[in-house]
């Protein structure tokens, strides 16, 4: 066991006082792993437009002080009671959604909507006993989706951690825990596209291209990147999109215009937006008799979603996905080995880097929509 175990350890993490301020490097005291959890130390992480919206408070209760971030990848310090499939210098992968492995979602092979350890955007506490794991001065720091790895160390439950090959670089494989899996999982879990189908991806940020990226490992022949951002596209060709659509350049529909192209229409849409005309969009701009539509994005919590029913009549399919689709202990770290064997590329989604010090420049970044990925180096 390493010499800190059990004990407190004092370190850096950068905390948000109150919504849209800029984050401050603090001491926290960080307790020691209870019951089913692991303390890990982070090396990198990397930030996720889910960060930003829950820091800007939109739309949710706003809880603060707290510690956000939950795209890293660390090595295992020390584990709690209880805590068999993990030890000290394992390397890791947090994720804001869990496996229990024995509720009945986990035990489903259709299902990874864990029902113990399913994303909770307002709980700041561990599950075990309603407390929070780091402190300044005393006064608890709330945690953030259960991983806050804006932190040099931080304690999440063991069901949320994905043990992945210790000779993955972890610099790079970071971006696999949020984003680039959930957008790779919806096509090549959900959407499934045949070898040589056409697809079409509505919302190219980092996501999008992920799920455009699936569609160039499963062999598809036409990628139509759909977006109102003209200078996506040049990027979007890197991960496979060989056509482009802005809805604004036509008089009709999208739907209508992509039908048009592909002879009724394509195979298979992937919606990465959260825009409900988008999700509208995306499912009847899918071929009759066999086309599916896959919704990733999240809708504004009043949005509805309006169609004839006569489009699923005809033999379209509608799906949703929460985080590809992926059982974050189990097929995580097959999406490394994804990459470990170059079936995979991640490097083109990581644009940028910078030092824990600078965490707030991986702010600026996203807000003004400069890149896909901004790594933040812990030791920096």
């Amino acid at each position: 066991m390493s010499s800190t175990a059990g004990q407190v350890i004092r370190c850096k993490a950068a905390v948000a006082w109150e919504a849209g301020k800029p984050l401050v490097i603090e001491e926290v005291e960080v307790a020691p792993p209870q019951k089913n959890e692991v303390r890990v130390k982070i090396l990198y992480t990397s930030l996720c437009h889910t960060d930003v919206y829950f820091w800007e408070a939109k739309g949710q209760n706003p809880l603060f002080p707290r510690i956000y971030g939950h795209e890293a990848g660390g090595i295992v310090e020390s584990v709690g009671e209880g805590v068999t499939d993990l030890a000290p210098g394992d390397h890791v992968l947090p994720v804001f959604t869990g496996e229990c492995k024995e509720c009945a979602h986990c035990q489903s092979e259709e299902s990874n909507m864990c029902s113990l350890l399913r994303i909770n955007t307002d709980r700041g506490v561990m599950l075990n006993d309603g407390q929070s794991r780091f402190s300044i001065n005393g006064k608890p720091i709330y945690h953030f989706v259960g991983t806050s790895t804006f932190s040099e160390y931080t304690v999440i439950h063991v069901g949320c951690l994905a043990k992945i090959n210790p000779l993955a670089p972890l610099d790079k494989v970071c971006v696999l825990s949020c984003g680039i899996s959930t957008g790779l999982g919806a096509t090549l879990n959900v959407a499934k596209p045949p070898k040589g189908s056409t697809v079409a991806v509505f919302g190219l940020g980092a996501v999008g291209l992920a799920a455009a990226e699936g569609a160039r490992i499963a062999g598809a022949s036409r990628i139509i990147g759909v977006d109102l951002n003209p200078k996506r596209f040049e990027e979007a060709k890197k991960f496979g999109c060989t056509e482009f659509v802005n809805p604004m350049d036509h008089e009709k529909p999208v739907q209508e215009v992509l039908a048009e192209m592909t002879d009724g229409g394509v195979d298979r849409s992937v919606e990465c937006t959260g825009n409900i005309n988008a999700m509208i969009s995306a499912f009847e701009c899918v071929h009759d008799g066999w086309g599916v539509a896959v919704l990733v994005g999240v809708p504004h919590k009043d949005a509805t979603f309006k169609t004839h029913p006569m489009n699923l009549l005809n033999e379209r399919t509608l799906k949703g996905t929460f985080f590809g689709n992926y059982k974050p202990r189990s097929d995580l770290p097959s999406v490394v080995e994804k990459y470990m064997n170059k079936e995979l590329e991640v490097e083109k989604f990581i644009t940028h880097q910078v030092p824990f010090s600078e965490i707030n420049k991986a702010f600026d970044y996203m807000l003004k929509g400069e890149g896909l990925r901004c790594i933040i180096r812990m030791d920096g």
